[in-house]
């Protein structure tokens, strides 16, 4: 009877055993998430927090398309398209916000059918590179449009009552209506991708032919996500509107697509948690550096590289992996 003996120098010590082995219950991480979102507004502005759960939502919906494999180069169209129409729906027709967001969420919806008809048959750096075709369409109609006022935008937005009862304008009731909806678009992917259609969509990532071989219409779940995915980047445009007042060419911009692409892959692709963590990085980080007299995108930019030469997985990601949790993954 022969005996194996693990090698010295490779067995782990006990305190890298408890370091893999610790791992935070995720309700723990989500309660404590939850506080932070109720009590954020009484040590922060209130507006600004508003403004970081719009990006939030923006970049978990821009996240939701990983889960399938897809990168858009051009979902600066749908948020923006969204902040366009909401803004025009508050502004000139008078609708509630309600009304409004649902809109303007329609007509990022709208859009995301147009763009997936058109660039969904085709795979990776072609897939990304016709989005961003279709978006900078989208700019160069904003640019023209007699509603968008050109480099003017629409200012002064009215942000009126929620449910006809409370006023907006109270920075607190503005900011808790923001997380409201952040929270209810955030539960809407966790679903999608904690469902049987997010493995059929985790299926078709890894394996596409074999997806199409087991008799899947894969062109049709890939459309399917990437409509889901443009509406609540449409909601998150229209949101951001309302707590901004303000939507101009920016929000069509390409950079603006190139900001989301930044926040998903600094905090974590793959992870429901890391482009929250992304979006909350670098909207600070522009907000602190803007009167710095620093280059902000150039600054944001070193901070990217080192975060990818340290973190290959993003913060979440890397932090997951770390104390011995798989990541939450976005399929």
């Amino acid at each position: 009877m022969s005996t194996t003996s693990a090698d010295p120098a490779h067995a782990p010590t006990a305190s890298a055993k408890s370091l893999v082995n610790f791992a935070v219950p995720p309700l723990v991480l989500y309660a404590l998430g939850i506080a932070l979102l109720v009590a954020g507004p009484f040590f922060v502005y209130p507006l600004f927090l508003a403004k970081i759960l719009c990006f939030c939502l923006f970049a978990c919906a821009f996240n939701l398309l990983g889960s399938v494999g897809l990168l858009s180069f051009g979902h600066a169209a749908f948020f923006g398209a969204s902040a366009y129409v909401a803004g025009h729906a508050l502004k000139v027709w008078g609708l509630p916000f309600e009304l409004a967001a649902v809109i303007g969420t329609a007509a990022a919806t709208f859009l995301g059918v147009v763009f997936g008809y058109v660039a969904i048959r085709r795979q990776g750096l072609y897939f990304a590179m016709i989005t961003l075709a279709l978006a900078q369409m989208i700019y160069f109609l904003a640019l023209q449009l007699p509603f968008t006022h050109a480099e003017d935008g629409l200012t002064g937005v009215p942000r009126g009552r929620i449910l006809g009862l409370f006023d907006l304008n109270n920075l607190y009731v503005l900011y808790y209506t923001a997380a409201v909806i952040f929270i209810a678009g955030y539960l809407l992917i966790y679903r999608i991708t904690h469902s049987t259609f997010g493995q059929i969509l985790k299926a078709i990532r890894e394996k596409e032919p074999r997806a199409i071989s087991l008799g899947y219409r894969v062109n049709d779940y890939k459309l399917l996500v990437f409509v889901l995915s443009a509406a609540l980047a449409g909601l998150a445009g229209a949101t951001k509107t309302m707590v901004v007042q303000l939507a101009s060419l920016t929000d069509v911009h390409w950079s603006t697509s190139g900001d989301v692409i930044l926040m998903t892959l600094l905090g974590g692709s793959g992870t429901m948690f890391g482009p929250v963590v992304g979006a909350v990085l670098v909207e600070m980080l522009e907000f602190y550096l803007a009167d710095s007299g620093l280059p902000i995108q150039a600054v944001i930019g070193a901070i990217f590289v080192v975060c990818i030469l340290l973190f290959r997985r993003g913060i979440v990601g890397e932090l997951s992996h770390l104390f011995g949790n798989k990541p939450s993954k976005a399929e």
